[in-house]
């Protein structure tokens, strides 16, 4: 092979960006499958796999691809109003559309109609993605227990007390709703956008969700539909 291909795709919830976590681990709740591509599909390839507990994804920013590339980009976590070096983030507007994500390995699947397929949780990616490789995670060398956060150190994380009313929780599903109150939490809005009576609202594992934020520090879904 003398170029990158991708090896397989994801399954999540999410239909678009907007309101996908912006880092793999935030919402250990959320839950993927990872499918082979047809030349792909084979066990021995993942033979020894099931002994690690979280795998490193190598991904591409599909929905991020462009010709031309800037040195400098405006990071969400600083509002949007700072510009620092494309290499001192992960922004998706890179000079190559790559993404890394370290995500949970719930359970192999050898044996199904479309060929071996890797459950996983805390998965940050877009439905479709396509995945180039998968490789473990590997504690004594990937864990650096003295290593520096730069600027995402100095910026305080701030999760919203998320409240679905009683009458839109009883109808999605136990495991979607879990998940949901995750995604939420982690404020999927821009960081620059504050209008407490503005209505934001994405699509999520079959459901059109709406909410606002009222509160700098609550969130409130104001309806949840089948789509």
């Amino acid at each position: 092979m003398d170029k990158l291909t991708p090896i397989a795709t994801i399954r999540t919830g999410f239909s678009s960006k907007f309101g996908i976590p912006r880092q793999s681990g935030l919402v250990p709740e959320l839950k993927g499958t990872i499918v082979f591509a047809p030349e792909f599909r084979n066990a021995d390839a993942l033979r020894g796999l099931e002994g690690f507990s979280h795998i490193w994804l190598i991904w591409e920013f599909s929905e991020a691809v462009r010709q031309d590339w800037s040195p400098t980009v405006r990071p969400p976590r600083l509002g949007g109003n700072t510009r620092l070096g494309v290499f001192a983030t992960r922004s998706p507007f890179r000079p190559n559309p790559i993404g890394l994500s370290c995500v949970r390995l719930e359970s192999i699947e050898l044996s199904s109609p479309e060929g071996p397929r890797i459950h996983v949780s805390g998965a940050d990616l877009m439905d479709g993605t396509p995945i180039y490789d998968i490789k473990p995670y590997i504690p004594y060398t990937d864990c650096q227990p003295d290593a520096t956060a730069g600027f995402t150190g100095s910026v305080s994380m701030h999760r919203l007390n998320v409240i679905i009313p009683d009458h839109i929780a009883a109808k999605i599903k136990p495991g979607t709703l879990n998940a949901l109150r995750g995604i939420l939490a982690e404020d999927p809005r821009p960081r620059y956008q504050d209008d407490p009576d503005r209505e934001y609202g994405f699509d999520f594992d079959g459901y059109a969700v709406r909410f606002k934020v009222p509160q700098p520090d609550t969130l409130t879904v104001i309806s949840v539909l089948p789509v």
